[in-house]
């Protein structure tokens, strides 16, 4: 193998017009200088193999933590429930937590008997921590829904789903 290697360098780099010893010399100059050329090769795909790396990295992370911190942006959580009547209605009052970092919006509150039969909820009331008539919950705070007129029963859970504008659904039973 060693042969053809050089045959290959002789044909391909041999200068004709030079003779004897010198010829000899300057073979033995091109095969040491390509052996040279190898390590630097390697060298230089290893750094462009880890730059390409660090870039592919980089781009799932900055994409990871984009969608993480979007999808943190309001997180709801049941703080009570609460079964009671006043006069001669039924009532509920749900408090919902917003542990997040963004405001949420509520939509749509279901309830039923069950969580395949879920209706939607329209005699509602919606306030704040501070006894504000909204349906948003800022960060950090609280929303207390009141179930107007909804008959219930002690001792029977109920199934609810309170979803927002934003497309979060905090879904849970509760006995009364």
């Amino acid at each position: 193998m060693g042969n053809t290697y050089f045959r290959f360098i002789f044909v391909k780099y041999f200068d004709f017009r030079v003779s004897g010893h010198r010829r000899i010399l300057i073979m033995r100059r091109i095969i040491k200088s390509k052996k040279g050329i190898s390590p630097i090769l390697a060298t230089l795909l290893l750094i462009v193999i880890a730059v390409a790396a660090v870039i592919v990295t980089y781009a799932w992370v900055i994409t990871f933590t984009g969608t993480t911190t979007q999808n943190a942006g309001a997180v709801l959580k049941l703080d009570n429930v609460r079964f009671y009547t006043s006069g001669d209605d039924d009532r509920i009052d749900i408090v919902v937590r917003n542990t997040g970092t963004g405001d949420a919006t509520v939509d749509t509150v279901y309830a039923g008997d069950s969580a395949s039969n879920l209706i939607v909820e329209t005699d509602l009331r919606f306030r704040d921590a501070d006894g504000v008539n909204t349906h948003v919950v800022a960060a950090g705070s609280t929303l207390t829904i009141t179930f107007l007129d909804y008959r219930w029963t002690a001792g029977e859970t109920y199934y609810f789903n309170i979803a927002t504008e934003e497309g979060y659904n905090l879904p849970f039973p509760y006995e009364a």
